[in-house]
């Protein structure tokens, strides 16, 4: 078995190839928001490191394949090559994470203000993991902003803005099972 080669030297100018060849700079849009997704998912994998094997880990862990779709999704140069049917996110995604907020926040206290980031370790990762996929979010937004005549799927920012939302239900979830109690902002900063 041949063993694969990790590194090529084509990266050394400063650019780097998208899939369908085009070969763009290293600090193009495009590679920022890929490159995000990609860190979200390395964030992630720490946050399933910490946890116990669950719904919550099952779904995590199903997150972390999807952010590798996304990548892809990302990653491709769709004047030069059409996308992957395996780089779609689709309706069935989104609503897997929808009914998994869902089930979350109905087992949770209702909010009395804004949380701060904290508590147990694994939720305090968590909340990394959210701000991280937040700034995703806003890469995936700015991405499509700046290059005329590429518009990102509906359901690629959807997901995003789902898995933000769900980062913070589970935050607060792994809060609650640990017995950390959430701290409220204290408007006064007293």
């Amino acid at each position: 078995m041949k063993k694969s080669m990790v590194y090529t030297r084509t990266g050394d100018d400063g650019t780097t190839s998208l899939i369908g060849g085009v070969r763009v700079p290293k600090t193009h849009i495009r590679l920022e928001a890929y490159g995000t997704v990609d860190e979200l998912n390395a964030q992630i994998g720490c946050l399933v490191s910490q946890m116990e094997e669950g719904t919550d880990k099952s779904l995590l862990q199903f997150v972390q394949h999807k952010l590798f779709v996304l990548g892809a999704y990302l990653a491709t140069e769709t004047s030069k090559t059409d996308l992957s049917p395996v780089s779609q996110i689709t309706d069935e995604n989104i609503t897997r994470l929808e009914e998994a907020i869902d089930t979350l926040d109905a087992s949770l206290p209702p909010l009395r203000g804004f949380i701060l980031p904290g508590g147990s370790y694994a939720a305090s990762t968590c909340h990394v993991c959210r701000t991280v996929c937040r700034r995703a979010e806003r890469c995936i937004w700015a991405l499509e902003e700046a290059e005329t005549g590429f518009e990102i799927a509906r359901n690629v920012k959807q997901f995003v803005n789902r898995l933000s939302d769900y980062l913070f239900v589970l935050s607060r979830k792994l809060n609650q099972l640990t017995h950390h109690d959430e701290i409220y902002w204290d408007k006064s900063c007293k």
